[in-house]
C-alpha cells in the first residue's frame, strides 16, 4: 500500500507545475508592462520632438501641426490606459504566483513531514525487530 507521502506526490507535482506556470505568466506580464512603458516613453519623446520643430509659415501648416499633436496626445492617453491595464495584470499575476508558490511549498512541507514520520516509524519497527531477535539469540548463562 502506498504511503501518505506517495499518495500525495501527484498533488505536490501538480502544485509545483502550477507554480512554474504562474512564474512564466508573471514574467510575461512583466515583459508586457515594460513594453507598454517603453512605447509610452517613445510616444512622449516623439511628441516633444515634434512640438519643438519649427512650424511652417501658413495657417494650414499650423492647423495640421495642431491636429497631429492632438492625435499624438490621444495616443499617449490610450497608451497610459494600456500601461495601467498592464500594471493591474501584473499585480494579478504576482498574486497568482505568490498563491501558487505558497501552495506548492506547503504541500512540499507536508510531504516532507509525512516522509520523516514514515522513516521514523520504519526505524522504530526495525529497532523493535532487532531487539526481538537479540532476545532470542542470547546464549544461556553459565552458572558456575
Amino acid at each position: 500500500m502506498p504511503s501518505r507521502a506517495d499518495r500525495l506526490q501527484p498533488v505536490v507535482d501538480l502544485a509545483a507545475e502550477k507554480a512554474e506556470d504562474a512564474t512564466r505568466a508573471l514574467a510575461a506580464q512583466q515583459r508586457a508592462l515594460a513594453d507598454a512603458e517603453r512605447q509610452l516613453t517613445e510616444l512622449r519623446r516623439y511628441r516633444n520632438e515634434y512640438a519643438e520643430m519649427p512650424s511652417g509659415i501658413g495657417v494650414s501648416a499650423l492647423l495640421n501641426r495642431q491636429q497631429f499633436l492632438q492625435k499624438i496626445d490621444v495616443a499617449i492617453v490610450q497608451q497610459l490606459g494600456e500601461v495601467q491595464r498592464r500594471e493591474r495584470a501584473l499585480d494579478r499575476a504576482r498574486k497568482d504566483w505568490t498563491d501558487a508558490r505558497g501552495r506548492a511549498k506547503a504541500l512540499d512541507t507536508v510531504t516532507t513531514r509525512y516522509r520523516e514520520q514514515e522513516r521514523k516509524t520504519q526505524d522504530r519497527r526495525e529497532q523493535e525487530q532487532a531487539d526481538e531477535r537479540s532476545q532470542y539469540r542470547r546464549p544461556p548463562r553459565s552458572e558456575g
